[in-house]
């Protein structure tokens, strides 16, 4: 069965997830993420995306957005597929495809939802057992969340801006909150959703969205 019509509303938190091609490395080093985080930026601005949440893994990236324009994600991953890509063949003297061709994306509702989302992406380093402590892994947002380190990419979302009113409450309340690993049955529910683009939210949420396409 087909999985559905990727479908990126504007003003709608969106759950991407980019995977090398095959599985295979996407990244061979730092300096290919720093290279990705600069393409990310740019992709962002050129399309009026925010991020709120990302990952780099090795064969994968995980990435939590809000597009301003309905096509706004579809065109921000066209514009990372040629940029980066292109960098990456060039430095390594290779040719081909290095992602998949279609990226998994699911719509994420407010509130526990979308924190939830925020810590399963930021907790990808630790389940895959590079790390027991998220804030040793460099390339995700965790350290922007939970200890304010400026990154230039960054939009925090309303829901994390929720969490204290001054930045120090804020950054607390984000440790206390991802300071034990999620629920297994919250982890298998968001892939789930990416798995089949299914909408991670209530049964009043999907009807919402459902309405959208309509």
């Amino acid at each position: 069965m087909p999985r559905p019509t990727r479908f990126c509303p504007s003003g709608y938190a969106v759950h991407v997830v980019q995977r090398g091609n095959n599985r295979h490395a996407c990244f061979a080093c730092g300096g290919d993420m720093a290279t990705y985080a600069h393409w990310l930026f740019e992709g962002t601005k050129k399309y009026e995306v925010a991020v709120h949440a990302w990952v780099f893994m090795t064969n994968h990236i995980h990435l939590l957005l809000t597009p301003a324009t309905d096509k706004g994600i579809s065109r921000l991953m066209q514009f990372l597929g040629r940029q980066y890509v292109q960098a990456f063949n060039f430095k390594y003297a290779r040719t081909g495809t290095l992602f998949e061709g279609r990226f998994r994306s699911t719509l994420v509702q407010d509130s526990n939802y979308l924190l939830n989302c925020i810590q399963y992406i930021e907790l990808n380093p630790v389940r895959a057992g590079m790390t027991s402590d998220p804030g040793h892994y460099q390339w995700s947002s965790y350290k922007s969340h939970a200890f304010g380190r400026p990154a230039k990419m960054w939009t925090p979302h309303p829901e994390y801006s929720r969490l204290g009113e001054t930045e120090p409450e804020r950054l607390q309340a984000y440790r206390d909150s991802i300071s034990n690993t999620l629920p297994i049955e919250v982890i298998q529910k968001i892939r789930h959703c990416l798995n089949t683009g299914l909408v991670l939210g209530t049964e009043d949420f999907r009807s919402q969205v459902e309405a959208l396409r309509n």
